[in-house]
């Protein structure tokens, strides 16, 4: 098997904050690993990515991903929503889902393990922790572990 090292993927990014998405974005892109990153803005669009549907109907327009990094407060459908479809579809329920967010509530924590979550990550509020927040989990889930195929 080629390792991910040298076999770039698509990362979804599910975040609905511009700053956020423009954080993470230079965080991943930072690097020898040439992964495509594909944002969207909330919950409803990851599904239609994800399903192709509506704008993303075409699936040479929206590749499936090797990653998925998921906000838990989304407009129009939250984070738990789409993870559930997620890990509900035997399609995608192979992908990693690491949920990367605000929140620290216990509760929400539980619930997104419960669905299948593959990790949780709190960004911090700090630029500098924050990006090397990102970088951590770009570490670790694009050239140490091991995607599926």
């Amino acid at each position: 098997m080629t390792p991910n090292t040298l076999c770039p993927v698509t990362i979804l990014l599910v975040e609905d904050n511009p700053d956020h998405a423009e954080l993470t974005k230079r965080a991943l892109e930072g690097g020898h690993v040439g992964n495509d990153i594909v944002w969207v803005k909330d919950g409803e669009e990851a599904l239609q990515y994800l399903f192709h549907r509506g704008e993303w109907a075409n699936p040479a327009r929206a590749p499936r991903p090797g990653l998925i990094l998921l906000d838990v407060k989304l407009p129009k459908v939250d984070g738990h929503h789409v993870l559930r479809a997620i890990k509900e579809d035997p399609d995608l329920q192979r992908i990693p889902v690491v949920m990367l967010t605000t929140s620290e509530r216990s509760d929400e924590v539980d619930d997104a393990y419960r669905s299948g979550a593959n990790s949780w990550v709190t960004k911090p509020v700090r630029f500098a922790e924050f990006m090397e927040t990102v970088k951590t989990v770009k570490l670790y889930w694009m050239l140490t572990n091991r995607l599926p195929d």
